[in-house]
């Protein structure tokens, strides 16, 4: 039985885990919930599943969790210190990182030192410190076990002692694969959240529809793979079939294909390396009209430029960008600002805030403080 500390129940990626360990009850517990605000459901999740502990980070919403829980022999936590606490556990296998954002950067890397595989969904902790959380997991000798879909599909796909000489990763496109450079000046809200093809959260949605996204699933494949920037290739497949690819130096292409279904990477990484049976759609190649793919145009989505930009600098830029997108991606959902804002806002915030090479957490959290405080004053 493999007991697993979910940080961040309540989102996609949370309440889809909670799916994976329900039809495999037998194998796997959910040992500790995590939410950062959504009380009602992670009172709802710890009632159904009963965890050994729950955490709630806003520690405003501490007494209503508690005491919906009176009954239950749930430990009852607050704060984000109590998130860095829960993960290191004695009896915790696996911290599935699923927190949105920066706030999953401490929380793992303190899960890393307490030795606990991590199955990673929270793609800006290798964002903002790729080098130090690499550089923890080898001293640690700690799994990093990829859950995006896109990086799990590379992992499969890697054969030991065979070089990877270029990751092909796919991409959907977003709602705006199609509309011209006029058209995206005028999107909204509403228009950037209709994705085509998954159904994630506000924040991810909003970084899909302008690629950032994918600019950060750019840097996080570097630092899992362990490969140079001009080894990978953004490839727009709109149909969301093939999720990722590795070309060899062969030349032969290996690819993982499937339906949308985040469980299964999931899952995967949980069950790493054996493969168990999931519930839900196959993939029936023959229903398959169209596969399609297309270049990335940087022109009309710039951030997937700023962040390939970020990768060859290095240092604390990836940590800028990031920071600088979590502030406009939040105001963008807001209406505080127009689509074309988001990426010139982040470039700013790229040419403005003095760079570093130096890898430590405490440069990261003062990057980060820096960047936030910097975007917010051009919105």
């Amino acid at each position: 039985m493999k007991r697993i500390c979910i940080l961040g129940s309540t989102g996609s990626i949370g309440t889809q885990a909670l799916e994976v360990i329900e039809e495999h009850s037998d194998l796997y517990e959910a040992y500790v919930l995590t939410a950062y605000n959504n009380a009602d459901l992670v009172i709802e999740q710890a009632r159904k599943f009963k965890p050994e502990a729950v955490v709630i980070a806003n520690e405003t919403n501490y007494n209503k969790v508690r005491e919906a829980l009176a009954d239950l022999p749930i430990k009852v936590y607050a704060g984000a210190k109590a998130l860095c606490e829960v993960v290191q556990n004695e009896n915790v296998d696996i911290v599935l990182a699923s927190m949105v954002g920066f706030a999953g950067l401490e929380p793992t890397i303190a899960a890393i030192k307490a030795k606990k595989a991590i199955a990673l969904a929270n793609k800006e902790t290798l964002v903002v410190a790729g080098d130090l959380i690499t550089r923890l997991a080898n001293q640690y000798q700690v799994p990093i076990l990829p859950v995006d879909s896109e990086h799990s599909a590379i992992f499969q796909c890697l054969e030991p002692g065979n070089k990877i000489d270029k990751i092909l990763l796919t991409c959907s496109g977003g709602p705006f694969r199609k509309f011209s450079k006029e058209q995206i000046k005028h999107v909204t809200k509403s228009d950037a959240l209709a994705h085509p093809t998954w159904n994630m959260g506000a924040k991810i949605t909003i970084d899909s529809a302008t690629l950032m996204n994918k600019g950060f699933e750019v840097i996080e494949a570097k630092w899992l793979f362990g490969v140079k920037p001009e080894q990978i290739q953004v490839v727009v497949h709109p149909q969301s079939v093939i999720h990722s690819a590795i070309q060899f130096e062969d030349g032969a292409v290996k690819a993982q294909l499937g339906v949308p279904d985040m469980r299964l990477p999931i899952q995967y990484a949980f069950s790493y390396p054996k493969r168990l049976s999931l519930s839900g759609e196959r993939l029936d190649l023959f229903a398959m009209k169209d596969l399609t793919f297309e270049a990335p145009d940087t022109d009309r989505f710039p951030c997937l430029r700023l962040a390939y930009e970020a990768l060859h600098q290095g240092g604390n830029m990836p940590c800028i960008v990031n920071a600088a997108n979590e502030i406009v991606n939040r105001a963008f959902i807001d209406d505080r600002i127009s689509y074309p804002r988001i990426a010139e806002i982040i470039e700013k915030t790229m040419n403005k805030i003095a760079f570093s090479k130096e890898s430590s957490l405490e440069t990261y959290l003062n990057t980060d403080k820096e960047a936030r405080t910097y975007a917010s004053s051009l919105l």
